[in-house]
């Protein structure tokens, strides 16, 4: 018999703030050590009360806007009660009867074809905390307590584990282009609903949960895995499958027994009286909606018309800090191609060698637009313009006042590189000798010790052609 995976994703993503959804405590990057980001609210003392983080609300607008959801004018919080150790008031705040968002829908290509992919809702709620297993005790790390979350609830719409990636795919891509979620690990966690039923029914079968799911390849195999033990069920009865809780063990690629599955009824929700309603009145969601960033596909096509190519748009838009340092610097009259490669290669291959990743990148686009433009301009070549992006991002420097300094900007004669060819092939006989004894090589260290004594200036192919026919 033929059967149909039938399968519906709840997302968290942490928020881009600066501080926790009800308290003024750091967000999720703030923390260094175990409980050093903990306050009376967030850690659930008595007689503390809650107080709204506004920037959370306009994030979780924009991400239903993204996703094309109906945002709800008056929303409301809930309290979701169960007692965990990392959850210091015994209930998660978060929202049941009133969401923030509703209806949505967002279409994802595979193999298989386009699918529409139905968004149930979108709410806010608060993080819990962590515990760290050791030894023989367990201890609470309270530092995550409380860090904005949004959760995005699809319907049962996917049919392959193939579909579920290229969906979650997505959202990292629009939720990073749109300045919503870094989406970096532990940022973005996954619970998969997932059941079988024979193909062509229209009742659901017996639906299982797959918890806390952070790596897309783990995700992957865990449906699969899944999914097949659903299917052998049904088919050779190995087991009766029941409604329930389970976790993926990424060493043997299996999933194992939690707990049976709560209902609603389990967490006896009731309105959080600490918290009033929301109101989005017509002015803010028109606030809201004039600062939405740009669909991520409208944005890879305005790129891939500029002449940049699919792998470097793919890093752009899953960066949002480096995507808008590229659009605020082409604002400014630079070429969106070559832009792209300054950004893309040099300031990358600059960070790296500092060990830092390209989303540190610190720099602003008027002294990146400068640069460029002084290379594009003629004034200096492409050599000085990487020495002046490296004092640039390294040491802070102003890259006009640098190029003056360190005298990058003169212009160089060809009387004026003859006589500082003539010094060196004088003062390097042995790499001469190598040269003219078929050591070809032996050309770049000549070529190195020109360009040191000219200090970058210079059209480098200009000197190697002239030293080349020296050594000729």
């Amino acid at each position: 018999m033929k059967y149909e995976l039938v399968i519906g994703l709840e997302t968290h993503v942490e928020l881009s703030t600066e501080s926790k959804i009800f308290c003024s405590c750091g967000g999720h990057s703030s923390p260094k050590e175990a409980n050093d980001c903990v306050c009376p609210a967030c850690s659930g003392m008595p007689g503390m009360l809650p107080i709204m983080n506004k920037k959370v609300v306009e994030l979780a607008v924009t991400a239903g806007l993204m996703l094309n959801c109906n945002i709800n004018r008056y929303t409301t919080f809930d309290k979701k009660n169960y007692y965990y150790p990392d959850l210091p008031c015994a209930y998660q705040i978060t929202q049941l009867n009133h969401p923030i968002c509703t209806d949505g829908c967002v279409t994802i290509k595979t193999g298989a074809g386009a699918r529409d992919i139905r968004i149930k809702q979108i709410h806010m709620e608060e993080d819990a905390g962590k515990l760290v297993h050791g030894g023989k005790f367990s201890f609470v790390d309270f530092n995550r307590t409380s860090v904005p979350l949004i959760e995005i609830v699809t319907q049962p719409d996917f049919r392959s584990a193939e579909e579920v990636v290229t969906y979650l795919n997505k959202l990292k891509s629009m939720f990073r282009s749109g300045g919503i979620s870094e989406c970096e690990e532990g940022a973005m966690r996954c619970d998969v609903n997932i059941s079988v039923r024979p193909e062509g029914s229209e009742e659901f079968g017996v639906r299982t949960e797959i918890k806390n799911m952070s790596s897309f390849e783990a995700i992957d195999r865990a449906i699969r895995y899944e999914a097949q033990r659903h299917m052998d069920a049904l088919e050779f009865e190995t087991e009766e499958l029941v409604q329930e809780t389970r976790r993926f063990d990424d060493a043997s690629g299996k999933t194992f027994a939690m707990r049976n599955k709560e209902t609603e009824a389990d967490y006896r929700y009731f309105p959080d009286a600490n918290l009033m309603p929301i109101i989005i009145d017509d002015e803010w969601l028109e606030q809201i909606k004039a600062n939405k960033p740009e669909a991520v596909d409208e944005k890879a096509e305005e790129y891939r018309e500029a002449g940049i190519s699919d792998k470097e748009i793919d890093m752009l838009i899953s960066n949002h800090k480096i995507s808008k340092l590229l659009d605020d610097t082409i604002a400014l009259g630079c070429d969106a191609k070559d832009t792209a490669a300054w950004i893309l290669t040099d300031c990358a291959g600059i960070l790296r060698k500092e060990g830092r990743a390209l989303s540190e990148l610190d720099i602003t686009p008027e002294k990146l637009s400068a640069v460029i433009k002084m290379v594009d301009g003629g004034k200096i070549n492409r050599n000085a313009g990487k020495k002046i992006l490296i004092a640039v991002i390294v040491e802070g420097a102003d890259p006009v006042e640098y190029c003056k300094e360190m005298g990058l900007d003169r212009k160089v004669d060809s009387s004026a590189i003859d006589s500082v060819i003539d010094k060196v092939i004088t003062e390097n006989a042995q790499a001469v000798e190598d040269y003219k004894n078929g050591k070809l090589k032996a050309i770049q260290a000549l070529f190195g010790a020109c360009m040191k004594e000219l200090r970058g200036a210079g059209d480098p192919s200009v000197i190697k052609e002239l030293l080349e026919n020296k050594l000729k």
